[in-house]
């Protein structure tokens, strides 16, 4: 939850190739404090069976940026060895993109709701409500 001196993140992701909600993805949080500031890892989490990550680690004061790191390769790699069950090798890796890091800047008092739209070959983003 954002307050005035802090700023606050969610998410969800939505697997567009099913058209469903991408579950069990790891997502990482990570902050600083100005444009050459280091880095700091806030924790971490996954997305749940809806595709949303509610418990993610609240932003330190002085945040300005933000990064989310979501582990892909794995998510991928589930849903193409279920699908093997069912059909014939189709290709051989599960993901294009192993891995997707989105990063932003963020205000004080504000909430920003980061979508990841998702399938194995692209990703999109935007800032949600």
């Amino acid at each position: 939850m954002s307050t005035q001196t802090t700023a606050s993140v969610s998410t969800h992701i939505l697997d567009t190739s099913i058209g469903r909600p991408a579950e069990g993805v790891a997502i990482s949080l990570s902050a600083r404090s100005g444009p050459d500031g280091d880095w700091t890892a806030l924790g971490s989490s996954a997305t749940d069976a809806d595709g949303r990550c509610k418990d993610l680690p609240a932003l330190p004061e002085g945040t300005t940026h933000v990064r989310l790191d979501f582990e892909t390769e794995t998510y991928f790699s589930k849903k193409q060895a279920e699908a093997q069950q069912d059909a014939p090798r189709v290709r051989d890796s599960g993901a294009f993109f192993p891995e997707v890091t989105i990063t932003f800047a963020v205000n004080p008092g504000e909430h920003y709701h980061v979508p990841l739209l998702l399938n194995p070959f692209g990703y999109s983003v935007y800032r949600g409500s």
